[in-house]
């Protein structure tokens, strides 16, 4: 199946809080989420973040770099399945730097793919959708509802 870029993507409030909290609690180090959801057409809602660990190696290059440990990647894959939700998007913060897609980002992500960066300059969500292609920056919303 082909995935298309949203729209619009809603992130659930609760989970815009959490996933805030865990990623500044990773500073210094770049800190890192899976975001699970539904998506319809034109439309994502993150519902849920499930928190990683900075998995990249060495530990001494985590203040700019991050890797998701395959094993959470397919636990949390896992639990969304059995909850109706699906693993939508990863997550990462760049404490020192911009909401934008890193040279390594875009070089180690697998595409197409949605992510979300929390910076300097607050929270930025991203479509990556091609290596020759530059990332296209989303819009995003903060819901209270538990629905889209």
């Amino acid at each position: 199946m082909v995935q298309t870029a949203p729209e619009l993507v809603r992130l659930h409030a609760s989970a815009l809080t959490e996933l805030q909290t865990r990623l500044r609690a990773a500073a210094p180090d770049e800190g890192c989420a899976l975001l699970l959801g539904n998506r319809q057409p034109g439309l994502w809602f993150l519902e849920r973040v499930w928190p990683c660990r900075n998995a990249w190696e060495p530990a001494s290059e985590r203040r700019r770099r991050f890797a998701l440990d395959p094993r959470e990647q397919l636990r949390a894959q896992v639990w969304a399945r059995g909850h109706g939700l699906e693993v939508l998007a990863a997550a990462h913060s760049h404490p020192d730097g911009l909401a934008i897609p890193s040279a390594t980002d875009r070089q180690l992500t697998p595409l197409p793919s949605l992510m979300l960066i929390l910076g300097v300059d607050g929270l930025a969500c991203w479509w990556l959708e091609h290596p020759d292609l530059l990332p296209h920056r989303l819009r995003w919303e903060r819901v209270l509802a538990a629905e889209p």
